[in-house]
């Protein structure tokens, strides 16, 4: 059973499909090619919310619809939650 949605491959996140705890072994599905990706959340991650599936650097692009929708104000590891803590969104860039 998945407990994420991945919506393009290329993504850098999930979206929590239920609360995922720390420590748990996720897996998640990517919506376009219906294949799935296993990893273990470094934190709780809430209903919602962005889980990372790749590593990013502090300021780098963060990739979700296979586009950019901010950037890093930290690293960011693999199975980390992505939110306002570590995400500078692009909506509010100038």
């Amino acid at each position: 059973m998945h407990k994420f949605l991945i919506h393009n491959e290329g993504d850098d996140v999930g979206i929590a499909t239920e609360d995922i705890n720390r420590g748990d072994q996720v897996t998640g599905v990517y919506m376009d090619t219906e294949e799935t990706i296993t990893l273990q959340a470094r934190g709780d991650i809430p209903l919602g919310h962005k889980i990372a599936l790749a590593a990013v650097g502090a300021g780098q692009q963060v990739i979700k619809y296979n586009v950019p929708i901010g950037n890093a104000t930290q690293d960011i590891g693999v199975g980390e939650h992505v939110h306002t803590h570590c995400l500078k969104t692009a909506r509010w860039q100038v």
